[in-house]
């Protein structure tokens, strides 16, 4: 086995350590760092003309935001829930958009509103976090 597979396993370990030992609200959380993190691969990608591996980072970002989209609780998150349904469907036009038509601009206003997620999410405070989450139904 080669160092680069070695390294593959490593890293797919410690992703599913920190999976199954998450709790709902880090689940969450490693989904938007996640989707960021490809986010910024696709930059890169595009960047070096490499668009077969940008539409699969894309490709990525767009089924966690799926998934994040639907693991909402509208019930329990109610307005939340539904702006946060309705950004996660202009991430996915905007990320089509860029995958289209190699809009870079398309790829940093997904980063920076994804990010915006991610930082409200992880500013909730950890008393809160025990507590159902109010708008994924995490």
């Amino acid at each position: 086995m080669s160092a680069q597979s070695y390294a593959a396993q490593y890293r797919n370990t410690g992703i599913s350590s920190a999976v199954m030992e998450a709790d709902p609200h880090r689940l969450v959380a490693l989904l938007l760092a996640g989707a960021c993190e490809r986010i910024r691969l696709a930059e890169a990608c595009m960047e070096h003309g490499d668009l077969a591996r940008k539409g699969k980072a894309i490709g990525e970002v767009c089924a966690i935001i799926g998934h994040l989209n639907g693991s909402l609780d509208h019930e329990a998150g109610g307005e939340i829930a539904g702006s946060l349904s309705a950004l996660y469907d202009y991430l996915q036009g905007r990320l089509t958009e860029a995958n289209l038509h190699n809009d870079a601009s398309a790829l940093r206003e997904s980063l920076e509103l994804l990010g915006e997620i991610e930082s409200a999410w992880n500013a909730i405070p950890s008393e809160q976090r025990q507590r159902p989450a109010m708008a994924h139904g995490a």
